[in-house]
């Protein structure tokens, strides 16, 4: 499986958390990574025949950013609006990313218990980045389950390495399609009639 990661960050080398996952998912084999900032430049201008050719030539991709505003930093959206184009992504003809998984690997700066309901924040992760969720949808890619990492306005240097484990094997599982996950459990079952009996 091949992994396409777009990081958005406005300034990745002044960067904790989002520099340190760059820096591993660089170095991991089978992971292309872009530092979109960097490529787009000041005027966050895409090539969009390299970056369509790119989006093809990998099976999962990856939305990389920390939580603005509810939300992505703006280099990311020039992204989407320059290369998810009519034809290519959507409407007639638009189906080239199907059947690709699409993942969002995001950092907050509160944490955890302040994304819920009755919390600071008042909704969850889950709604926020719904709109991500529905331009999978639209694409036609399978939206996997997000991995996002609270609280790193505090978390110190050795709490950000900590956790990079957790980040990498998130982001590389092969079974993180629930319909892929789902088909493995019923093949386990299947070939176990005790464990089916227990679970039934």
């Amino acid at each position: 499986m091949k992994t396409l990661v777009l990081t958005a960050h406005p300034n990745l080398t002044k960067s904790r958390i989002n520099r340190a996952w760059f820096d591993m998912l660089s170095q991991t084999q089978d992971i292309t990574t872009r530092d979109l900032t960097s490529v787009g430049g000041p005027k966050m201008q895409f090539d969009l025949a390299t970056e369509q050719a790119l989006l093809l030539a990998h099976d999962r991709i990856v939305f990389q950013f920390p939580f603005y505003w509810y939300s992505a930093p703006p280099v990311l959206k020039a992204w989407m609006d320059q290369v998810l184009t009519y034809g290519f992504a959507y409407g007639p003809g638009g189906d080239q990313l199907k059947g690709r998984e699409f993942l969002i690997l995001v950092s907050t700066g509160g944490p955890a218990d302040s994304y819920h309901a009755g919390g600071y924040n008042n909704f969850s992760m889950d709604e926020f980045l719904k709109p991500f969720q529905q331009t999978a949808n639209l694409t036609g890619m399978t939206y996997l389950r997000p991995f996002v990492a609270h609280g790193m306005a505090q978390a110190t240097p050795d709490q950000i390495q900590t956790g990079l484990p957790a980040m990498l094997a998130h982001l590389t599982n092969p079974v993180l399609d629930p319909k892929v996950k789902q088909a493995r459990l019923l093949a386990e079952l299947a070939a176990d009639p005790v464990k089916a009996a227990a679970v039934s």
